[in-house]
């Protein structure tokens, strides 16, 4: 009698639901659409850093040396401002400062734009000598530069977008930005040069000790920056972040400076 029940029910049900219905007569429970732990919208939160990075000083006070020498001979035919001076250090650092965006959402993808902003007192310095002479015409030209620079970055900002993927409570997600900082940035250089007659061991001229500086407090710095993170959801509204990011900055005469940046924080989200 079972049997002749069911197929009645099949026989009379309409044709769009009878695929369904057998699934309901074996006892199968229905599927609902996926969820997705929910990161739309906005937030905010805060973060502490850990900054590890170098400065590469290397023709930092190229300019300086090439005012000090302007219109002179060693200049025009050696090229004394070229010398490379100063050597790339490298320092680390901590920091702390806090992050706001907005973040669209469809299904796993998340794409959202944020603000971060760093305060640090990351700073690097670097000081050398180096002397050089050249015989031209039976003169011996003999020159020495002194040069020592320094860079102590207060903060940066970096503007970036993050792409994400939503894996249960957890999202991964890369980030590319333009970045904005200030810094404190000294240099100085101190040009000393003979010239002897090879012949005689006589001295026919001499610049003495000549110094020049530029000393810039709070100048605005720019570049780019890259990285990768992961932000965990503990509730509904609230979230704990790791992240790596790289910072290159540009436009420091002469210096490359470059960051490598790993923070923690935690953020709420609305």
């Amino acid at each position: 009698m079972r049997w002749f029940i069911c197929a009645l029910v099949v026989l009379l049900a309409p044709a769009g639901a009878r695929a369904g219905d057998f699934d309901v007569l074996r006892g199968a429970q229905p599927v609902g659409p996926a969820t997705y732990t929910r990161w739309s919208g906005f937030y905010v939160g805060g973060q502490a850093a850990y900054i590890s990075g170098g400065a590469d000083f290397g023709n930092a006070t190229q300019p300086l040396v090439a005012y000090i020498l302007r219109n002179t001979f060693i200049e025009e035919n050696f090229g004394v401002s070229n010398w490379t001076t100063l050597a790339k250090r490298d320092a680390n650092s901590t920091g702390f400062g806090g992050f706001v965006g907005y973040n669209t959402q469809w299904a796993d993808a998340v794409l959202g734009l944020e603000a971060n902003y760093t305060k640090t007192n990351w700073m690097a310095s670097s000081s050398d000598s180096i002397s050089r002479h050249m015989d031209s015409g039976g003169t011996r030209y003999a020159a020495t530069v002194d040069a020592s620079s320094s860079i102590n970055l207060i903060d940066y900002t970096s503007i970036r977008g993050r792409a994400g993927y939503v894996m249960g409570q957890l999202m991964p997600y890369g980030l590319l930005g333009f970045v904005v900082g200030r810094a404190d940035i000294t240099k100085s250089a101190t040009v000393t040069e003979t010239e002897t007659d090879i012949a005689s061991g006589t001295l026919t001229g001499s610049l003495s000790p000549t110094t020049n500086t530029d000393n810039q407090s709070g100048k605005f710095i720019y570049g780019y920056s890259a990285g990768l993170g992961l932000d965990v959801a503990l509730t509904r509204n609230v979230f704990l972040r790791t992240e790596y990011e790289y910072v290159q900055f540009f436009g420091l005469g002469g210096t490359h400076l470059y960051l490598n940046t790993a923070r923690v924080g935690g953020g709420l989200k609305f």
